[in-house]
């Protein structure tokens, strides 16, 4: 009403406060002036309420009114100087970088987002907004990434522009965040408790009153009561669980957009309105029990997409997580612990063994090794001295050393991966744009549709004009077009989960149907992930057993991940042992002096100075040596997979072919390759020269899967079509990824493969029964042969077919070869 009075220049009613249309004269006298009213209605009752004696109701209504309007403007002041503070420098330091010139990027977490069309309203208004020169939001984590011009506008005046159009921008920080989420998930689990609650006993209650219906043999007194218990029943399902789709088609409707919760949500509340006023006046038919059942459906589908949207935004999070709380900054020689989140560039950093490096630096004095499988996800730590670059949230192994902080906060490698992501996942396919597209015509036609059949049945029969439009409103609900796919997806990929596949995303069997390229990194994906000893080469006449037991001795005294390759051999250990740093180790046995490592290191000590070959270069060789003579070789690498070449072999069956892409720069890449068949191979690669080598088989026309298991391979596994984790993959990995391989068996990717084409067909099928019905049904509905209650019911079987249908895919593919 207020928009109204805001826009229309004629004097308001004084008491509904429409305008007063032209050359309307009804006037009362309230508090000794008179006050005009637009209507003869409005008239009687402001003339009984004076009558009455009761016209202190518009003395307390003003004074209500100039103090909530007060309370407005209060809240809409401190709502603009909270968000002043967001333009301060210091404020901005963990979310806001510096771009190019004045240009500042922020990325954000918006609350109030349900749907494409939510994504396509802000992104839209934000980019008209002067000085803004993008604006992108991703609809899975609900994160935006805003840049802008800080010479044209600032942070807070995009965040107002933000909160003008419905939604709440707040920064993107880790912690907040997970506070959000839960708020969010605990609210979401509430309103799917009552509906699901409400739903059984309405239904329950429903199926009594249909019995009754067929068998005409119900007390009416019965059939009364059974109505007011589903209202009671339902009234809090209607009111309380659907309101997020309430709000969202009010914020929809006063932005002028369309979403599906505009003729969602008209129906639920035509259904439950029309339901309670023939429960009221005894007359009519009630619809409860489609009120509660859509609503409960509706509520389980976006609760599912929320689990799957939270699942990826702690990806993100725990990512950052990396990065320690406190380091160890000197000044002027002495320690300082103080929070990492106060490091600068330039600052000394001492960072102990053991201790995770707080930021991005260089190695300004001392040596050591760094193991960066966090962010490489190879196993192997790397030799780190003076000049030597490191990474934030990579972990110091051996000795103390002091870094110069080069990076820190959005600058930062972590951070960088984290921009990546995001950017990768905010990528929509060309599918799902043509869906977004296609879902507000659908909408708008669905609407379009009921008013012509409101507005005919107004001139042809008025008396059940709203019954018919009831009906239609029921009949183009999407719910069997809406079940079509998601009891499908659903349904497969329960089977898959009970056969060691866990899938997390709906759009992931699509994707395996039409995949055409299966790219796999190798570590600890075409490969077990440990090294181990896989050849010992004898110098001298000794047993093999007696030369690995003398290894064994020296790599007991180390916590390398080399030396648990030795662990197996281990019966003693060695004395007065020296970790020689990067190059291996040396200790005394029974009286005599053994090294073992590499070559030129380990040969030193015999007193020879040429460096003794390996017998070939696949694998990391060792050398052992005594104080007289060279002993023995021993090639470590890692063990391929058991099942890899069967499942490279089937896939390949199945017309997809397989790509290997990984960080591993060495000789055992190829090795691996070639022994699994795989023709294509890619090595010594970057996390950011992975995901454009997917982008690019994307842009040659390839349907791609990767299969990865460390956070190197997180910007590629959210770049690809879709992405599998092992199981033994990261915490990171396993969160971004749209399925993980719990059974750790490549060979259920065949499985999927299979199943996914099948879950196709049965999607199809689906479909085109739910159009058919539609078809059917919406002409019969308009023209008034089918009543509400048989359009409920029509739509609750076109869903249980749907759903029959699926539940064929609760068997696991069987091999066709």
């Amino acid at each position: 009403m207020n928009s109204c009075v805001d826009s229309d220049t004629r004097t308001p009613c004084y008491h509904c406060g429409l305008p007063v249309p032209p050359g309307s004269q009804f006037f009362t006298r309230v508090d000794n002036e008179e006050r005009q009213m637009c209507c003869p209605g409005c008239l009687a009752v402001a003339q009984t309420i004076v009558d009455g004696g009761l016209d202190n109701f518009y003395r307390h209504r003003d004074k209500q009114n100039v103090k909530n309007e007060r309370v407005r403007k209060e809240n809409e002041e401190q709502r603009a100087l909270e968000l002043r503070l967001f333009d301060d420098e210091e404020v901005q330091q963990s979310f806001v970088r510096k771009t190019e010139a004045s240009n500042r990027e922020a990325l954000l977490v918006i609350e109030g987002i349900t749907c494409a069309a939510c994504v396509w309203l802000l992104e839209h208004h934000l980019k008209k907004q002067p000085g803004v020169v993008d604006a992108s939001v991703n609809l899975t984590t609900h994160r935006a990434r805003l840049t802008w011009d800080d010479s044209q506008t600032k942070l807070s005046a995009q965040l107002a522009e933000i909160d003008r159009i419905g939604y709440q921008a707040h920064p993107y920080q880790p912690n907040s965040e997970e506070t959000l989420l839960a708020k969010e998930r605990k609210r979401a689990i509430r309103r799917l408790g009552v509906a699901g609650v409400g739903t059984m006993q309405v239904m329950m209650l429903a199926a009594a009153l249909y019995a009754g219906d067929i068998s005409a043999s119900m007390d009416s007194s019965i059939v009364g009561f059974i109505r007011w218990a589903s209202f009671v029943l339902a009234t809090p399902v209607a009111l309380y669980s659907a309101r997020p789709f309430y709000d969202a088609a009010l914020r929809d409707l006063r932005t002028r957009q369309l979403s599906m919760d505009v003729p969602v949500s008209l129906a639920i509340l035509a259904a439950y309105f029309a339901s309670a006023w023939a429960t009221l006046s005894g007359s009519g038919e009630v619809y409860f029990d489609s009120v509660t059942m859509f609503t409960f459906f509706l509520l389980v589908g976006r609760f599912m997409e929320m689990q799957a949207r939270h699942r990826t935004g702690r990806a993100g999070n725990a990512l950052l997580n990396l990065l320690p709380n406190s380091a160890i900054r000197l000044v002027d020689g002495a320690e300082q612990l103080i929070p990492a989140s106060q490091l600068r560039q330039g600052d000394r950093v001492l960072v102990k063994p053991g201790h995770t490096i707080p930021a991005d630096g260089i190695v300004r004095k001392g040596r050591t090794s760094v193991d960066e499988s966090a962010l490489t996800g190879e196993y192997l730590p790397l030799s780190r001295s003076v000049d030597d670059t490191v990474v934030g949230g990579t972990q110091n192994v051996e000795h103390a050393i002091e870094i110069e902080v080069t990076e820190t906060g959005g600058d930062s490698r972590l951070s960088t991966i984290v921009r990546m992501l995001d950017r990768a996942q905010a990528e929509k396919p060309a599918v799902a744009r043509i869906a977004d597209r296609v879902s507000r015509y659908f909408v708008g036609a669905t609407l379009v549709t009921a008013a012509i059949v409101a507005s005919s049945w107004a001139f042809i029969d008025p008396q059940n004009a709203f019954w018919i439009t009831l009906s239609v409103l029921v009949v183009t609900c999407p719910c069997a077009l809406s079940l079509a796919t998601p009891t499908a997806l659903t349904t497969a990929t329960g089977t898959l989960r009970t056969h060691g596949l866990l899938i997390s995303r709906g759009h992931v069997l699509e994707s395996f149907a039409t995949a055409t390229h299966v790219v796999f990194d190798k570590t600890g994906t075409l490969t077990e992930g440990n090294l181990q000893i896989q050849e010992t080469v004898p110098l001298i006449n000794e047993s093999k057993r007696t030369l690995l037991a003398l290894g064994a001795a020296l790599e007991s005294a180390s916590e390398h991940p080399i030396a648990r390759a030795f662990t197996p051999y281990t019966s003693q250990r060695a004395d007065s042992v020296t970790n020689h740093l990067g190059q291996g180790l040396e200790g005394i046995i029974d009286g005599r002096t053994y090294r073992i490592g590499k070559p030129d290191f380990a040969i030193a000590i015999t007193g020879e100075t040429k460096e003794p070959t390996p017998p070939n270069m696949n694998g990391l060789w060792l050398l052992l040596c005594s104080e007289h003579s060279p002993l023995c070789w021993f090639r470590l690498d890692d063990q391929i997979r058991p099942e890899a070449a069967t499942a490279i072999n089937a896939l390949s069956a199945l017309g997809l072919h397989s790509v290997m892409l990984t960080g591993d720069n060495s000789g055992s890449a190829e090795t691996v390759a070639q022994s699994l068949g795989i023709d294509q191979l890619y090595k010594g690669v970057s996390p950011e020269q992975k995901l454009e080598i997917l982008n690019r088989l994307a842009s040659e026309g390839a349907e791609v899967i990767m299969v990865g298991d460390g956070i190197n391979d997180i910007p590629a596994l959210a770049g690809a079509r879709v992405s599998v984790a092992m199981a033994g993959a990261t915490d990171l990995a396993k969160t971004n990824a749209d399925a993980v391989l719990i059974a750790n068996d490549l060979t259920r990717l065949v499985d999927a493969v299979r199943l996914a084409r099948k879950t196709r067909i049965i999607i199809r099928e689906n479909l085109a029964w739910a159009a058919l019905y539609n078809l059917l049904a919406l002409p019969l509905a308009a023209t008034g042969f089918i009543a509400p209650y048989m359009a409920a019911i029509g739509m609750s079987a076109s869903s249980l077919v749907v759903v029959g249908n699926a539940l064929r895919l609760s068997r696991r593919p069987k091999s066709r070869s």
